[in-house]
């Protein structure tokens, strides 16, 4: 790619890339999307309903009708894999989900009373979190969600329904914990949180995930995994259960014949059909690498699998397997996770511009020189439109990601980051309006700033976080990975570490010379944003006297936090007080640049020494615990408005036109009925036995 040599071409090259496909956004358009005012796009509504702090959201698949049959075909087969691996994330998620899932869909499918009561209506919300969520815990917080309903209506339900079906359940149940459903899902000391962090806690033993045994302790988890110093080390645990029986602490592994076993031999059946429509033959080579994974439970060949990944270059692309480890306390265990994705040509041609400066930002970065890489290879971005998605990935999702997340293949042969462009449009065009800029922003300049460039800085910041920042820094050597260093708070620190150098470049005039922002105000609103975020307004997606669990939101309010509290002694983020109002004012952009330059330094350093302890002090007092006031405040100033703080997507459905069993053609709707799509899933894609 031709380097850009005068500014009116730099600033041509903003639009194209930001204004195209970042900026329409806010107007729910796409680069492929019909206008919205136009004939075929008119009728089309991106939200089709709201319950709890949830708001349901279809997405377009722009292109997919001007695809070739092969291209459609390989969509379908792929699609159909993912989402055959459904079953897994509820199971990984609480080990007795599949059996309250599949109770709660009887009741759904079954029940002859009224279904227009206060007590059914709130029955169906709870299911809909439940199938939202994965299970009994909330999606984001991991607190176990509250019934609006009684034990006593939901007793009534079953009697109704199917008593049986209750006995049987509460057998499965009452075999591991004592009690019976109805307990387990009332009683919010049960179980009660899928991830716990809390300081003195056994973080293994607290958490309720499926990821362990419930005997296993945090102590069992570092002997078992403690390793002598590997090179090209494996994401060791990765893909198993890890049990003790008798004393004897040993992994259930994740493969044909072992753990999820149903639910990995019917993808297979369908990926084996993807290899007949492959695009070329490294995907071809990709596919025969994950289902040998599948089938054997080799971490190395997962490593070997990513690697082939990594080196394919498709139209049609897929990111499959146990990936993130978020929703494990010890931050060991993949999630299952896939999102089916067709790149967009014309939007990605534009990003590319990004690709051609990673050696140059790695350069610039405040790091320390021995901990940055002398070449930064394999760094791909590019625009796609999500097909299909499934595990962890749906219904909420990602909007960008950067894989894999094995530290030596991210140095030596590099990751692909993609940025899920109609998942974001829909967002945008679901969008219920305004009035928290106004209720938060303390002056009309700041509230001007973030309507002019707070969507392009937003976008901007997303996309320096996963090309650059997740490619940025080295591990010294002879210094394991980061899951063996930093353990339980490796998660929070990297998205630390990648925001931060993001927000490190965001107030750099190099952005503007090469064309990815027309102006500093840029910058400086997605530092207001960023700021006005992590210490104020992600605090309404948390109950009043809970800690922050989450890792990106721990990872958010750890940086702000640092932030204003190093710029004190110069004011350079002040606290004020206005009308009874709190607001945290950026008084000094520039400056506060240099803080986060600070602050990335330091937890680079952390990273690339596994500095275990300084690691553990920044997350433990800065990013976990919330002021109770500020909280309550934001609570309350946030109640006005009619707008749920999660989003979550309704997936298109795809069927065959065929004839005399030939495949002529793969055919697409955009389904409006989130808990329609649940029961048809149930239907099609349950594999797993309710105790696995």
């Amino acid at each position: 790619m031709n380097l850009i040599k005068n500014n009116f071409l730099k600033i041509t090259l903003l639009t194209i890339i930001l204004g195209v496909i970042f900026l329409m956004m806010s107007n729910g358009k796409y680069v492929l999307f019909p206008p919205e005012n136009s004939n075929t796009d008119q009728d089309f509504k991106y939200q089709t309903e709201q319950f709890a702090d949830i708001k349901m959201i279809r997405y377009k698949v722009p292109g997919f009708k001007k695809l070739d049959l092969r291209q459609k075909k390989l969509i379908y087969f792929l699609s159909q894999a993912s989402l055959c691996g459904r079953d897994i994330i509820f199971d990984q998620n609480y080990r007795h989900n599949l059996s309250i899932r599949r109770v709660l869909e009887s009741i759904v499918e079954n029940y002859k009373g009224d279904r227009n009561s206060t007590e059914w209506n709130e029955f169906m919300v709870y299911t809909k979190r439940f199938w939202f969520s994965g299970g009994i815990h909330h999606h984001y917080s991991s607190a176990k969600i509250k019934p609006s309903f009684s034990p006593e209506y939901f007793e009534k339900l079953i009697k109704n329904v199917n008593p049986e079906l209750l006995n049987k359940s509460n057998t499965l149940i009452e075999s591991d914990l004592g009690v019976g459903i109805s307990e387990l899902i009332f009683n919010k000391n049960i179980d009660s949180k899928r991830v716990n962090r809390d300081k003195g806690m056994d973080i293994i033993l607290g958490s309720a995930n499926n990821y362990y045994g419930p005997n296993i302790t945090e102590e069992d988890v570092n002997f078992f995994y403690k390793k002598e110093f590997e090179e090209r080390a494996p994401e060791y645990g990765l893909n198993s259960r890890l049990v003790k029986e008798n004393g004897k602490i040993y992994e259930e592994v994740y493969k044909v014949g072992g753990k999820y076993g149903e639910a990995l031999e019917q993808m297979i059946y369908w990926i084996e059909k993807a290899k007949n429509v492959a695009e070329n033959d490294s995907q071809k080579k990709s596919f025969d690498l994950l289902i040998e994974y599948y089938k054997t439970g080799d971490i190395y060949k997962w490593d070997e699998y990513c690697i082939q990944w990594v080196n394919t270059q498709t139209d049609i692309d897929w990111i499959n397997g146990f990936v993130e480890v978020y929703g494990d306390a010890a931050g060991r265990k993949g999630a299952y996770e896939s999102i089916v994705q067709i790149k967009d040509m014309e939007a990605s041609k534009t990003t590319e511009v990004i690709n051609e400066y990673v050696q140059w930002f790695e350069d610039n970065s405040s790091i320390m020189d021995e901990h940055k890489k002398e070449n930064v290879v394999g760094v791909s971005y590019k625009v796609v439109t999500v097909a299909m998605e499934s595990g962890d990935a749906s219904p909420s999702t990602p909007i960008g990601v950067n894989l894999p997340n094995n530290n030596w293949i991210r140095t030596e042969k590099g990751s692909k980051s993609v940025s899920l462009g109609n998942i974001i449009a829909a967002y945008s065009g679901a969008a219920s309006g305004g009035g928290f800029l106004e209720e938060f922003c303390y002056s009309e300049e700041e509230i001007e700033r973030a309507k002019k460039y707070g969507d392009t800085a937003d976008k901007l910041g997303t996309l320096l976080h996963e090309v650059v920042g997740h490619a940025s820094g080295k591990i010294n050597e002879g210094v394991g990975t980061p899951k063996e260093t930093l353990k339980n708070y490796k998660s929070t620190l990297e998205e630390a570490r990648a925001d931060l150098v993001a927000l490190y470049y965001m107030m750099n005039k190099k952005l503007i010379e090469i064309g990815l922002m027309e102006s500093m105000e840029c910058g400086m609103a997605e530092y207001d944003s960023y700021i006005r975020n992590g210490l104020m307004l992600q605090l309404r997606r948390i109950e009043l006297g809970d800690n922050i669990e989450q890792d990106h939101m721990r990872n958010r309010q750890l940086v702000s936090a640092w932030a204003y509290e190093k710029g004190l002694e110069e004011n350079v983020i002040e606290k004020i007080t206005k009308n009874g109002k709190t607001y945290f004012v950026v008084n000094d952009h520039k400056k506060l640049q240099d803080v986060f330059g600070q602050l990335l330094r330091e937890i680079q350093r952390i990273t690339s020494e596994g500095d275990f302890e300084a690691g553990k002090k920044l997350v433990e007092n800065y990013g976990v615990q919330i002021d109770p006031q500020i909280h309550e405040e934001v609570l309350k100033r946030s109640e006005k408005f009619n707008s749920a703080p999660y989003g979550g997507f309704i997936n298109p459905k795809y069927t065959l036109k065929e004839n005399n069993g030939e495949i002529k053609d793969v055919l697409i709707n955009y389904p409006d009925d989130f808990t329609t799509q649940m029961m048809e899933y149930a239907n099609d894609y349950s594999f797993l036995p309710s105790v696995n």
